[in-house]
Protein backbone atom coordinates (compact mmCIF):
# COMPACT_ATOMS: atom_id res chain seq x y z
CA UNK A 1 0.00 0.00 0.00
CA UNK A 2 1.02 3.67 -0.47
CA UNK A 3 1.42 6.94 1.70
CA UNK A 4 -1.46 9.22 2.04
CA UNK A 5 -1.05 12.45 2.94
CA UNK A 6 -4.35 14.37 3.22
CA UNK A 7 -5.03 18.18 4.65
CA UNK A 8 -8.30 20.31 5.88
CA UNK A 9 -8.10 23.65 5.30
CA UNK A 10 -6.41 25.33 8.21
CA UNK A 11 -9.07 27.54 9.85
CA UNK A 12 -9.11 31.12 10.29
CA UNK A 13 -8.61 32.00 13.69
CA UNK A 14 -11.46 35.27 14.06
CA UNK A 15 -13.95 33.43 16.10
CA UNK A 16 -15.11 29.94 17.86
CA UNK A 17 -15.55 26.88 15.61
CA UNK A 18 -19.11 26.31 14.21
CA UNK A 19 -20.96 23.75 12.08
CA UNK A 20 -18.96 24.24 8.90
CA UNK A 21 -15.94 23.32 10.28
CA UNK A 22 -16.67 20.50 12.22
CA UNK A 23 -18.14 19.28 8.39
CA UNK A 24 -14.61 19.77 7.09
CA UNK A 25 -12.81 17.87 9.95
CA UNK A 26 -15.15 14.81 9.90
CA UNK A 27 -15.27 14.29 6.18
CA UNK A 28 -11.03 14.47 6.00
CA UNK A 29 -11.35 12.33 9.55
CA UNK A 30 -13.40 9.80 7.49
CA UNK A 31 -11.23 9.64 4.40
CA UNK A 32 -8.08 9.19 6.89
CA UNK A 33 -9.12 6.48 9.06
CA UNK A 34 -10.74 5.28 5.74
CA UNK A 35 -7.12 4.87 4.23
CA UNK A 36 -5.67 3.52 7.61
CA UNK A 37 -8.27 0.95 7.15
CA UNK A 38 -6.97 -0.40 3.79
CA UNK A 39 -3.66 -0.12 4.79
CA UNK A 40 -1.83 3.07 3.44
CA UNK A 41 0.59 5.06 5.64
CA UNK A 42 -1.34 7.86 6.56
CA UNK A 43 -0.73 11.68 7.35
CA UNK A 44 -3.61 13.75 8.52
CA UNK A 45 -3.01 17.45 8.80
CA UNK A 46 -5.10 20.39 10.37
CA UNK A 47 -4.58 23.64 11.99
CA UNK A 48 -5.12 27.44 11.98
CA UNK A 49 -4.31 30.95 10.23
CA UNK A 50 -3.51 33.51 12.50
CA UNK A 51 -2.15 36.29 11.00
CA UNK A 52 -4.15 39.07 9.34
CA UNK A 53 -6.62 42.38 9.31
CA UNK A 54 -9.45 40.68 10.33
CA UNK A 55 -7.10 38.67 13.17
CA UNK A 56 -6.10 42.25 14.64
CA UNK A 57 -9.82 44.03 14.45
CA UNK A 58 -11.39 40.92 16.40
CA UNK A 59 -8.58 40.88 19.02
CA UNK A 60 -8.86 44.57 19.56
CA UNK A 61 -12.82 44.32 19.93
CA UNK A 62 -12.27 41.47 22.20
CA UNK A 63 -9.86 43.53 24.36
CA UNK A 64 -6.60 41.35 24.14
CA UNK A 65 -3.31 41.53 21.99
CA UNK A 66 -3.48 39.34 18.74
CA UNK A 67 -1.27 36.70 20.11
CA UNK A 68 -3.36 36.36 23.16
CA UNK A 69 -6.91 36.16 20.86
CA UNK A 70 -5.32 33.57 18.07
CA UNK A 71 -3.56 31.44 21.40
CA UNK A 72 -7.52 31.49 23.15
CA UNK A 73 -9.28 30.87 19.60
CA UNK A 74 -6.79 28.23 18.51
CA UNK A 75 -7.39 25.90 21.66
CA UNK A 76 -10.90 26.03 21.06
CA UNK A 77 -9.95 24.55 17.43
CA UNK A 78 -7.62 21.87 19.00
CA UNK A 79 -10.99 20.80 21.47
CA UNK A 80 -12.20 19.38 18.58
CA UNK A 81 -10.08 16.38 18.08
CA UNK A 82 -11.87 14.88 21.46
CA UNK A 83 -15.02 16.77 20.92
CA UNK A 84 -15.51 15.08 17.51
CA UNK A 85 -12.93 12.07 17.96
CA UNK A 86 -10.74 13.25 14.93
CA UNK A 87 -7.68 11.35 14.31
CA UNK A 88 -5.41 13.94 12.83
CA UNK A 89 -1.67 13.38 12.99
CA UNK A 90 -0.47 17.20 13.31
CA UNK A 91 -1.85 20.29 14.38
CA UNK A 92 0.15 23.22 12.42
CA UNK A 93 -0.61 27.03 13.22
CA UNK A 94 0.77 29.83 11.72
CA UNK A 95 2.03 32.09 14.40
CA UNK A 96 4.44 29.37 15.22
CA UNK A 97 7.69 31.20 15.05
CA UNK A 98 9.74 27.95 14.66
CA UNK A 99 7.55 25.20 12.70
CA UNK A 100 5.71 27.76 10.32
CA UNK A 101 7.31 30.71 10.15
CA UNK A 102 10.81 29.14 7.98
CA UNK A 103 8.49 27.27 5.54
CA UNK A 104 7.13 30.57 5.07
CA UNK A 105 10.09 32.28 4.36
CA UNK A 106 11.62 30.13 1.99
CA UNK A 107 8.95 30.06 -0.08
CA UNK A 108 8.86 33.45 -0.29
CA UNK A 109 12.46 33.31 -1.22
CA UNK A 110 11.90 30.79 -3.88
CA UNK A 111 9.04 32.76 -5.72
CA UNK A 112 11.38 35.46 -5.34
CA UNK A 113 14.27 33.38 -6.91
CA UNK A 114 11.60 32.61 -9.65
CA UNK A 115 10.93 36.02 -11.05
CA UNK A 116 7.19 35.91 -9.56
CA UNK A 117 7.27 38.72 -7.61
CA UNK A 118 7.45 41.98 -8.18
CA UNK A 119 6.66 45.44 -6.33
CA UNK A 120 4.36 48.23 -7.41
CA UNK A 121 1.78 50.78 -6.16
CA UNK A 122 -1.86 50.00 -5.62
CA UNK A 123 -4.72 51.53 -5.25
CA UNK A 124 -8.04 48.63 -4.78
CA UNK A 125 -10.89 47.70 -3.17
CA UNK A 126 -9.53 45.37 -0.09
CA UNK A 127 -12.34 42.79 1.18
CA UNK A 128 -11.12 42.33 5.13
CA UNK A 129 -13.42 39.00 5.32
CA UNK A 130 -11.83 37.37 2.55
CA UNK A 131 -8.33 39.02 3.28
CA UNK A 132 -8.04 39.79 -0.35
CA UNK A 133 -8.27 42.75 -3.23
CA UNK A 134 -11.74 42.39 -4.81
CA UNK A 135 -12.66 44.05 -8.44
CA UNK A 136 -16.01 46.59 -8.86
CA UNK A 137 -17.52 43.79 -10.73
CA UNK A 138 -17.41 41.44 -7.83
CA UNK A 139 -19.39 43.17 -5.64
CA UNK A 140 -23.24 43.22 -5.31
CA UNK A 141 -25.24 46.43 -4.89
CA UNK A 142 -21.15 47.96 -3.48
CA UNK A 143 -20.84 44.93 -1.19
CA UNK A 144 -18.85 41.78 -1.14
CA UNK A 145 -21.14 38.87 -1.89
CA UNK A 146 -19.67 36.74 0.51
CA UNK A 147 -19.76 39.19 3.50
CA UNK A 148 -22.29 41.94 2.73
CA UNK A 149 -19.65 44.46 3.88
CA UNK A 150 -18.49 47.52 1.63
CA UNK A 151 -14.89 46.64 0.86
CA UNK A 152 -12.26 49.56 1.44
CA UNK A 153 -10.06 51.29 -0.63
CA UNK A 154 -6.38 50.55 0.05
CA UNK A 155 -3.20 52.25 -1.62
CA UNK A 156 0.05 51.58 -0.86
CA UNK A 157 3.33 49.62 -1.77
CA UNK A 158 2.60 45.87 -2.55
CA UNK A 159 4.80 42.79 -3.65
CA UNK A 160 2.58 41.54 -6.42
CA UNK A 161 2.63 37.76 -7.30
CA UNK A 162 2.37 37.01 -10.97
CA UNK A 163 -0.22 34.69 -11.02
CA UNK A 164 -1.40 35.37 -14.62
CA UNK A 165 1.78 34.07 -15.33
CA UNK A 166 0.72 30.55 -14.33
CA UNK A 167 -3.26 30.47 -15.40
CA UNK A 168 -2.74 28.79 -18.43
CA UNK A 169 -0.52 25.93 -17.10
CA UNK A 170 -2.53 25.72 -14.15
CA UNK A 171 -5.89 25.21 -16.37
CA UNK A 172 -3.97 22.55 -18.14
CA UNK A 173 -3.08 20.14 -15.58
CA UNK A 174 -6.21 20.64 -13.87
CA UNK A 175 -7.51 19.09 -17.68
CA UNK A 176 -5.51 16.47 -17.55
CA UNK A 177 -6.41 15.33 -14.28
CA UNK A 178 -2.86 15.65 -12.62
CA UNK A 179 -5.20 18.16 -10.46
CA UNK A 180 -8.22 16.92 -9.65
CA UNK A 181 -10.85 19.10 -8.83
CA UNK A 182 -14.26 17.65 -7.23
CA UNK A 183 -16.97 18.07 -7.66
CA UNK A 184 -17.07 18.98 -11.62
CA UNK A 185 -19.06 22.09 -10.58
CA UNK A 186 -16.17 23.27 -8.96
CA UNK A 187 -13.56 22.07 -11.56
CA UNK A 188 -15.65 23.77 -14.25
CA UNK A 189 -16.03 26.66 -11.88
CA UNK A 190 -12.20 26.98 -11.59
CA UNK A 191 -11.20 26.63 -15.29
CA UNK A 192 -13.80 29.62 -16.04
CA UNK A 193 -11.79 31.40 -14.36
CA UNK A 194 -8.11 30.80 -15.12
CA UNK A 195 -9.53 31.03 -18.32
CA UNK A 196 -10.64 34.03 -18.54
CA UNK A 197 -8.30 37.43 -17.56
CA UNK A 198 -6.64 36.47 -14.31
CA UNK A 199 -4.66 39.26 -12.95
CA UNK A 200 -2.08 39.27 -10.31
CA UNK A 201 -2.47 39.42 -6.93
CA UNK A 202 -1.31 41.50 -4.02
CA UNK A 203 1.24 39.66 -1.76
CA UNK A 204 1.71 41.73 1.03
CA UNK A 205 0.61 44.16 3.30
CA UNK A 206 2.32 47.67 4.16
CA UNK A 207 3.62 47.09 7.84
CA UNK A 208 2.16 50.72 8.35
CA UNK A 209 -1.21 49.46 8.01
CA UNK A 210 -0.98 45.51 9.09
CA UNK A 211 1.36 44.52 11.86
CA UNK A 212 0.47 41.35 12.42
CA UNK A 213 2.10 38.98 10.06
CA UNK A 214 5.35 37.05 9.06
CA UNK A 215 7.65 39.85 7.76
CA UNK A 216 8.42 39.89 4.18
CA UNK A 217 12.65 38.43 3.99
CA UNK A 218 15.32 41.39 3.41
CA UNK A 219 11.90 43.72 3.44
CA UNK A 220 11.04 44.54 6.73
CA UNK A 221 8.64 47.31 5.62
CA UNK A 222 5.75 44.87 4.60
CA UNK A 223 4.43 41.46 6.00
CA UNK A 224 2.90 38.73 4.11
CA UNK A 225 -0.22 38.28 2.19
CA UNK A 226 -2.13 35.98 4.90
CA UNK A 227 -2.85 33.41 1.74
CA UNK A 228 0.77 33.24 0.85
CA UNK A 229 1.50 32.48 4.30
CA UNK A 230 -1.43 30.30 5.12
CA UNK A 231 -1.59 27.56 2.13
CA UNK A 232 2.53 27.56 2.99
CA UNK A 233 1.55 25.98 6.09
CA UNK A 234 0.39 22.61 4.49
CA UNK A 235 4.42 21.84 3.68
CA UNK A 236 5.84 23.93 6.58
CA UNK A 237 3.99 21.21 9.00
CA UNK A 238 6.06 18.82 7.17
CA UNK A 239 9.01 20.04 7.67
CA UNK A 240 9.73 22.76 4.39
CA UNK A 241 11.86 25.42 5.91
CA UNK A 242 13.76 23.57 8.38
CA UNK A 243 14.76 20.02 6.57
CA UNK A 244 14.08 17.87 4.11
CA UNK A 245 11.23 15.51 5.74
CA UNK A 246 8.57 17.25 3.66
CA UNK A 247 9.44 15.07 0.90
CA UNK A 248 8.59 11.96 2.68
CA UNK A 249 4.58 13.29 2.50
CA UNK A 250 4.24 15.86 -0.24
CA UNK A 251 2.40 16.11 -2.41
CA UNK A 252 -1.00 15.90 -0.53
CA UNK A 253 -2.83 12.83 -1.76
CA UNK A 254 -6.26 14.75 -0.70
CA UNK A 255 -6.73 19.12 0.39
CA UNK A 256 -10.50 19.27 1.58
CA UNK A 257 -11.71 23.15 1.88
CA UNK A 258 -14.95 25.23 1.61
CA UNK A 259 -16.36 26.28 -1.65
CA UNK A 260 -15.45 29.98 -0.67
CA UNK A 261 -11.74 29.55 -0.42
CA UNK A 262 -11.79 27.36 -4.01
CA UNK A 263 -9.46 30.25 -5.98
CA UNK A 264 -6.73 30.74 -3.35
CA UNK A 265 -6.13 26.34 -3.41
CA UNK A 266 -7.03 25.62 -7.03
CA UNK A 267 -5.39 29.20 -9.01
CA UNK A 268 -2.89 30.74 -6.22
CA UNK A 269 -2.03 27.42 -4.32
CA UNK A 270 -0.77 25.82 -7.70
CA UNK A 271 0.55 28.70 -9.03
CA UNK A 272 2.95 29.25 -5.70
CA UNK A 273 4.06 25.42 -5.90
CA UNK A 274 4.88 25.62 -9.72
CA UNK A 275 6.82 28.41 -8.80
CA UNK A 276 8.97 26.79 -5.99
CA UNK A 277 8.95 24.12 -8.83
CA UNK A 278 7.24 21.85 -6.02
CA UNK A 279 4.83 19.10 -7.02
CA UNK A 280 0.75 20.29 -6.91
CA UNK A 281 -1.45 17.95 -4.89
CA UNK A 282 -3.43 15.45 -6.80
CA UNK A 283 -6.93 16.01 -5.20
CA UNK A 284 -8.97 18.97 -4.11
CA UNK A 285 -12.01 17.82 -2.23
CA UNK A 286 -14.06 20.86 -1.89
CA UNK A 287 -17.44 20.88 0.04
CA UNK A 288 -20.51 23.42 0.02
CA UNK A 289 -21.96 25.14 3.28
CA UNK A 290 -24.28 24.86 5.83
CA UNK A 291 -27.46 26.56 6.53
CA UNK A 292 -29.58 26.07 10.02
CA UNK A 293 -33.08 26.10 9.81
CA UNK A 294 -32.86 27.12 5.96
CA UNK A 295 -30.81 30.61 7.01
CA UNK A 296 -27.16 31.17 6.31
CA UNK A 297 -25.61 31.06 10.04
CA UNK A 298 -24.97 34.66 10.99
CA UNK A 299 -24.22 35.80 14.61
CA UNK A 300 -26.89 38.54 13.76
CA UNK A 301 -29.86 35.90 13.70
CA UNK A 302 -28.16 34.07 16.17
CA UNK A 303 -28.68 31.03 14.49
CA UNK A 304 -24.68 29.49 14.66
CA UNK A 305 -24.23 26.34 16.19
CA UNK A 306 -21.22 25.30 18.30
CA UNK A 307 -20.56 21.43 17.45
CA UNK A 308 -18.76 21.33 20.84
CA UNK A 309 -22.03 22.43 22.65
CA UNK A 310 -24.63 20.82 20.56
CA UNK A 311 -23.01 17.61 21.57
CA UNK A 312 -23.38 18.67 25.47
CA UNK A 313 -26.98 18.96 24.88
CA UNK A 314 -27.54 15.64 23.36
CA UNK A 315 -25.57 14.60 26.18
CA UNK A 316 -27.49 15.99 28.93
CA UNK A 317 -30.41 14.71 26.91
CA UNK A 318 -29.26 11.11 28.49
CA UNK A 319 -27.17 10.09 25.29
CA UNK A 320 -23.97 8.64 26.05
CA UNK A 321 -21.22 10.76 25.07
CA UNK A 322 -19.62 8.58 22.82
CA UNK A 323 -23.13 7.75 21.07
CA UNK A 324 -23.65 11.69 20.86
CA UNK A 325 -20.44 12.36 19.33
CA UNK A 326 -20.87 9.32 16.95
CA UNK A 327 -24.96 10.44 16.32
CA UNK A 328 -23.59 14.34 15.56
CA UNK A 329 -21.00 12.55 12.55
CA UNK A 330 -23.91 10.35 11.52
CA UNK A 331 -25.95 13.60 10.52
CA UNK A 332 -23.11 15.74 8.97
CA UNK A 333 -22.28 12.69 6.71
CA UNK A 334 -25.57 11.32 5.72
CA UNK A 335 -27.76 14.74 5.83
CA UNK A 336 -25.16 17.47 4.42
CA UNK A 337 -24.32 16.54 0.68
CA UNK A 338 -20.61 15.68 0.40
CA UNK A 339 -20.01 18.09 -1.77
CA UNK A 340 -23.31 20.27 -1.98
CA UNK A 341 -24.83 23.05 0.46
CA UNK A 342 -26.88 21.00 3.15
CA UNK A 343 -29.60 22.10 5.91
CA UNK A 344 -29.15 21.23 9.69
CA UNK A 345 -31.93 21.21 12.14
CA UNK A 346 -32.53 20.22 15.69
CA UNK A 347 -35.63 19.02 15.09
CA UNK A 348 -34.42 17.19 11.54
CA UNK A 349 -31.16 15.81 14.02
CA UNK A 350 -33.66 14.18 16.73
CA UNK A 351 -36.05 12.64 13.96
CA UNK A 352 -32.80 11.20 11.97
CA UNK A 353 -31.18 10.14 15.31
CA UNK A 354 -34.72 8.16 16.41
CA UNK A 355 -34.82 6.66 13.16
CA UNK A 356 -31.84 5.21 11.74
CA UNK A 357 -29.30 5.25 14.95
CA UNK A 358 -32.13 4.47 18.13
CA UNK A 359 -34.78 2.40 15.83
CA UNK A 360 -31.89 1.39 13.21
CA UNK A 361 -28.63 0.59 13.91
CA UNK A 362 -29.43 -0.12 17.88
CA UNK A 363 -32.01 -1.64 17.67
CA UNK A 364 -30.50 -4.22 15.20
CA UNK A 365 -27.26 -4.52 17.41
CA UNK A 366 -29.54 -5.38 20.51
CA UNK A 367 -31.62 -7.90 18.81
CA UNK A 368 -28.89 -9.59 16.96
CA UNK A 369 -26.84 -9.52 20.61
CA UNK A 370 -29.53 -10.39 22.93
CA UNK A 371 -30.34 -13.95 20.52
CA UNK A 372 -26.76 -14.43 20.56
CA UNK A 373 -26.16 -14.29 24.45
CA UNK A 374 -28.86 -16.00 24.54
CA UNK A 375 -28.60 -19.01 22.58
CA UNK A 376 -25.45 -19.21 21.47
CA UNK A 377 -22.50 -20.41 24.09
CA UNK A 378 -19.56 -19.27 21.37
CA UNK A 379 -18.57 -16.13 20.15
CA UNK A 380 -17.58 -15.90 16.56
CA UNK A 381 -14.07 -15.02 14.19
CA UNK A 382 -14.65 -11.39 13.25
CA UNK A 383 -13.44 -10.86 9.61
CA UNK A 384 -10.21 -9.48 8.48
CA UNK A 385 -10.38 -5.64 8.76
CA UNK A 386 -8.21 -4.70 5.97
CA UNK A 387 -10.29 -7.15 2.98
CA UNK A 388 -13.91 -5.52 4.45
CA UNK A 389 -14.08 -2.68 1.32
CA UNK A 390 -13.84 -5.71 -0.80
CA UNK A 391 -16.49 -7.85 0.40
CA UNK A 392 -20.22 -7.91 0.51
CA UNK A 393 -21.38 -4.43 0.49
CA UNK A 394 -17.74 -2.90 2.10
CA UNK A 395 -16.82 -2.77 -2.06
CA UNK A 396 -20.12 -0.31 -2.69
CA UNK A 397 -19.34 1.71 0.36
CA UNK A 398 -15.29 2.08 -0.78
CA UNK A 399 -16.70 2.87 -4.36
CA UNK A 400 -18.57 5.95 -2.84
CA UNK A 401 -15.69 6.61 -0.29
CA UNK A 402 -13.47 6.28 -3.36
CA UNK A 403 -15.76 9.09 -5.37
CA UNK A 404 -15.94 11.70 -2.31
CA UNK A 405 -19.73 10.69 -1.69
CA UNK A 406 -19.50 10.57 1.79
CA UNK A 407 -23.60 10.90 2.01
CA UNK A 408 -24.07 7.93 -0.48
CA UNK A 409 -21.41 5.84 1.35
CA UNK A 410 -23.66 6.00 4.38
CA UNK A 411 -26.78 5.84 2.36
CA UNK A 412 -25.72 2.38 1.45
CA UNK A 413 -24.12 1.03 4.76
CA UNK A 414 -27.81 1.99 6.16
CA UNK A 415 -29.96 -0.17 3.05
CA UNK A 416 -27.44 -2.91 4.17
CA UNK A 417 -28.47 -2.34 7.92
CA UNK A 418 -31.99 -2.68 7.20
CA UNK A 419 -31.58 -5.81 4.97
CA UNK A 420 -30.17 -7.16 8.09
CA UNK A 421 -33.18 -6.09 10.56
CA UNK A 422 -35.50 -7.53 7.68
CA UNK A 423 -33.48 -10.89 7.54
CA UNK A 424 -34.49 -11.08 11.43
CA UNK A 425 -38.00 -10.50 10.48
CA UNK A 426 -37.78 -13.18 8.16
CA UNK A 427 -36.04 -16.37 9.27
CA UNK A 428 -37.30 -15.63 12.62
CA UNK A 429 -34.01 -17.51 14.42
CA UNK A 430 -35.60 -16.72 18.17
CA UNK A 431 -38.89 -19.12 17.05
CA UNK A 432 -36.48 -21.09 15.46
CA UNK A 433 -34.44 -21.96 18.13
CA UNK A 434 -37.18 -23.84 19.77
CA UNK A 435 -37.52 -26.27 17.04
CA UNK A 436 -34.15 -26.79 15.00
CA UNK A 437 -31.85 -25.20 17.13
CA UNK A 438 -28.53 -25.96 14.74
CA UNK A 439 -30.58 -24.49 11.69
CA UNK A 440 -31.09 -21.34 14.30
CA UNK A 441 -27.73 -21.14 15.46
CA UNK A 442 -26.59 -21.25 11.70
CA UNK A 443 -28.87 -18.11 11.41
CA UNK A 444 -27.32 -16.15 14.37
CA UNK A 445 -23.69 -17.03 13.29
CA UNK A 446 -24.73 -15.98 10.28
CA UNK A 447 -26.49 -12.45 11.66
CA UNK A 448 -23.36 -12.44 14.23
CA UNK A 449 -20.88 -12.09 11.13
CA UNK A 450 -23.11 -9.20 9.23
CA UNK A 451 -23.24 -7.28 12.05
CA UNK A 452 -19.30 -7.45 12.54
CA UNK A 453 -18.47 -6.66 8.46
CA UNK A 454 -21.45 -3.73 9.33
CA UNK A 455 -18.90 -2.51 12.50
CA UNK A 456 -16.06 -2.90 10.52
CA UNK A 457 -17.19 -0.82 7.79
CA UNK A 458 -18.73 1.65 10.11
CA UNK A 459 -15.27 2.08 11.60
CA UNK A 460 -14.17 5.34 9.46
CA UNK A 461 -17.76 7.25 10.34
CA UNK A 462 -18.68 6.41 13.39
CA UNK A 463 -15.68 4.77 15.33
CA UNK A 464 -16.67 4.61 18.82
CA UNK A 465 -19.74 2.72 18.07
CA UNK A 466 -17.59 0.62 16.14
CA UNK A 467 -15.82 -0.26 18.56
CA UNK A 468 -18.33 -0.89 20.94
CA UNK A 469 -19.85 -3.40 18.99
CA UNK A 470 -17.02 -5.27 17.80
CA UNK A 471 -16.23 -5.41 21.38
CA UNK A 472 -19.64 -6.90 22.12
CA UNK A 473 -19.31 -9.37 19.75
CA UNK A 474 -16.04 -11.15 20.52
CA UNK A 475 -16.79 -11.22 24.03
CA UNK A 476 -20.79 -12.11 23.42
CA UNK A 477 -22.53 -10.01 25.60
CA UNK A 478 -24.97 -7.47 25.05
CA UNK A 479 -24.11 -4.08 25.33
CA UNK A 480 -25.39 -1.12 26.57
CA UNK A 481 -28.30 0.55 25.34
CA UNK A 482 -26.14 2.31 22.11
CA UNK A 483 -29.26 5.31 20.88
CA UNK A 484 -31.52 5.48 23.83
CA UNK A 485 -34.43 7.57 22.04
CA UNK A 486 -34.53 11.26 22.16
CA UNK A 487 -38.00 12.86 23.40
Amino acid sequence: MGKFYITTAIDYVNDKPHLGHALEKIQADVLARYHRLKGDEVFFLTGTDEHGAKIVRAAQKAGKDPQEFVNDISEKFQFLKDALNLSYDDFIRTSDKERHWPGAEKMWKALREAGALYEKNYKGLYCVGHEAFITEKELVDGKCPDHGKEPEMVEEKNWFFKLSKYAKEIAEKIKSGELQIIPEGRRNEILSFLEGEVNDVSFSRSIKNLEWGIPVPDDPEQVMYVWCDALTSYISALGYGRNEDYKKWWPAGVQVLGKDILRFHAAIWPAMLMAAKLPLPKQLFVHGFITVDGKKMSKTIGNVVDPVEFIEKLVEKGVPRESAIDAFRYYLLREIPSTEDGDFSEEKFIERYNADLANGLGNLVSRILQMASQYLDKSIDVPNQKNIFDISLGGVVRKRLDAFELDRAMFALWSWIKDSDRLIDEQKPFEAIKTNKQAAEKQLVYLLTDLAKIALVLRPFMPHTSEKIINAIVENKKPENLFPRIS
